[in-house]
């Protein structure tokens, strides 16, 4: 066994519990062995090897949602003429297939690569990951990062489907090490509705949890309930789909995934910003975990969850940065400060900084390894620096945290990472 290395700080906190003044962790070989009062663990395991006084040690972050493939996106974007603003969801949606339609997929592969080592910069050491092919998996080779690989699946034609999902599932077996797997049934307006429930049976058959964009905009709402607006007009016939456009459902997207098996306690429903009070009843009572994604939403114009709702049902939270075509960092500490105003008086800076630990490991399935500071859990921390002296804040510690930290240090399976 390696040498057992103690970091202390003037602070040790886990959201969500009291924080621990002159707080230690203990770890050797990648895991946490004990975290307490450093005069109790200098006492176990001898003398500091990482002093940081007038920091808070904390768990790494994790970004329940993103798509690091798309970090370098904006580069793309210019290169190929298409630097503008979409103006609504479907134009930004419209270019993001054009541009995709000019990356190669070693540029895909780097992208990637460079969203990992941003998000470990910005304190984040697990994500919820999004792959459209199986083939970027290599992008995470090496990387400490921890974390749920969703492999992307989008299709009308089962013909076309089928070979897409056996891939998927192929790939997933191969998925190991500081990540799991699990499969991402991109959207409502993606999928046809005879190919959910093969998506389901797999998930149930291979333990492979979900992640769904559901309810992001308005457009997705017309086109299930009426099979008409943008996305059918735009989207369909830019993809080839006109062909496939259904008669008019009379439903609403979550209604659809349930209809189709894919709402469960492992989904993952990301967005929900037009989710109605009775859908929302409809996921808390089939166990859904949302994420929000409160950045992109502003970008994107599409509206603010109603995290109150949410709230009031006891829906299980977490938080995602989404990807770089629809924000400006992968930064979980710049998300939260966003959604400290944009949820004004729904969320307290320890419930947000909650979201973004317990609640984001919780949504992704791996709350028994990541998401807290406790015995024989991963190394995944950060110690961040606060504007100011930290003696005797212990009560205002989240919201301190909110408003100047930035990590300093960081560890990501007992690896640390420069900041």
């Amino acid at each position: 066994m390696s040498e057992i290395t103690l970091y202390t700080a003037s602070w040790l906190y886990n959201p969500g519990r009291p924080p621990i003044a002159g707080g230690a962790v203990a770890v050797q070989d990648g895991r946490i062995l004990a975290v307490g009062p450093a005069t109790e663990l200098v006492m176990r395991f001898g003398p500091t090897r990482s002093d940081f006084p007038d920091c808070v040690i904390m768990p790494g972050f994790v970004n329940a949602h993103s798509h690091l493939e798309l970090t370098h996106f904006p580069a793309w974007r210019l290169r190929g003429g298409l630097d503008y603003h979409p103006h609504r969801f479907v134009d930004w949606i419209v270019q993001l297939v054009k541009v995709r339609r000019g990356v190669k997929p070693d540029e895909t592969i780097d992208s990637l690569k460079a969203g990992g080592a941003a998000c470990l910069r910005a304190g984040t050491t697990c994500v919820g990951d999004i792959v459209s092919s199986p083939d970027l998996l290599a992008g995470f080779g090496g990387s400490p990062l921890a974390g749920r690989v969703y492999l992307e699946l989008i299709g009308q034609e089962p013909a076309v489907f089928e070979p897409r999902l056996h891939a998927a599932l192929e790939a997933a077996q191969a998925i190991h090490g500081p990540r799991l797997a699990g499969l991402s049934p991109h959207a409502p307006y993606t999928l046809a509705s005879d190919l959910l429930p093969g998506i389901a049976a797999a998930s149930r058959q291979r333990g492979l949890p979900l992640s769904v964009h559901l309810a992001e905009s308005a457009d997705e709402d017309r086109l299930l309930f009426d099979s008409t607006g943008a996305l059918a007009e735009e989207l369909y016939p830019l993809v080839g789909w006109q062909g496939y456009l259904p008669p008019p459902r009379r439903t609403t997207p979550a209604r659809f995934l349930d209809a189709g098996g894919l709402l469960g306690t492992t989904t993952l429903a990301v967005h929900c910003v037009q989710l109605t009070p009775a859908d929302a009843q409809l996921l808390k009572a089939r166990g859904v975990t949302i994420c929000l994604c409160p950045r992109s939403n502003e970008r994107l114009a599409v509206g603010r969850a109603p995290v109150q709702l949410f709230k009031k049902l006891g829906i299980p939270l977490c938080i995602g940065t989404d990807s770089l075509a629809s924000n400006d960092s992968l930064s979980l500490w710049d998300e939260l400060r966003f959604a400290l105003d944009a949820y004004a008086g729904a969320l307290t800076p320890d419930e947000l900084l909650q979201l973004a630990t317990s609640g984001g490991a919780a949504g992704l399935g791996l709350s028994a390894t990541v998401g807290t500071l406790e015995e024989g859990k991963r190394a995944d921390l950060q110690v961040v620096t606060l504007a100011g002296q930290v003696q005797g804040l212990g009560s205002n510690l989240a919201e301190l945290l909110l408003r100047s930290g930035r990590p300093a240090e960081v560890l990501a399976g007992g690896r640390s990472v420069a900041v």
